[in-house]
């Protein structure tokens, strides 16, 4: 495992304690736990580029990172539901589109395809993490909780539009024959 696909675990481990500190109420925990959060999603960017520039790709690292990615950004999204920030049935339909695109991974997989991160698959990421963000923020008293519904809003319209370009390119994954 190179230094790329062990940042990319240190990300899914950072989920729990990112959990932890927006759960335990002490003061400054919203903002301790945000702050955290944008640490462990700057290495999204960082693990890619790392393994790109020393030519240390890996398929390890092609289905750990979105892995690492929903786990992170999901258990945020839900903990600010809990915290009263977003609307549940938002977070609902986020979590369900990326049990979708999950499933096309897998059958890709099943078929011998790594199916890699798309260019708006990215930018779903990035407005889900920018919505999670202000969310912290707002949890902590920051700004106003309109701004954050307003931002996961955007990532739910960017999350589904993904969704559907990954859906436009998996009827002929799905056709193919599967790996023997």
């Amino acid at each position: 495992m190179g230094p790329a696909d062990q940042l990319t675990v240190a990300r899914m481990a950072a989920a729990p304690l990112i959990v932890a500190l927006y759960v335990v109420d002490f003061s400054g925990h919203d903002y301790w736990a945000t702050v955290l959060f944008a640490v462990a999603m700057a290495t999204d960017w960082f693990d890619g580029r790392l393994a790109r520039r020393s030519g240390r790709t890996s398929a390890m690292g092609s289905l750990l990172d979105p892995v690492a990615d929903k786990i992170l950004v999901l258990a945020v999204l839900i903990v600010l539901v809990d915290r009263g920030v977003f609307a549940g049935w938002m977070v609902a339909a986020i979590v369900a589109r990326e049990f979708l695109v999950s499933g096309l991974r897998l059958a890709a997989l099943e078929r011998g395809v790594v199916l890699g991160a798309r260019d708006l698959g990215k930018l779903k990421t990035g407005t889900q993490a920018a919505a999670a963000i202000l969310g912290g923020i707002a949890a902590g008293g920051a700004v106003d909780d309109s701004v954050a519904w307003w931002a996961l809003l955007v990532a739910l319209v960017v999350t589904w539009v993904s969704g559907l370009d990954y859906a436009r390119v998996a009827p002929g994954l799905l056709r193919s024959r599967p790996a023997a």
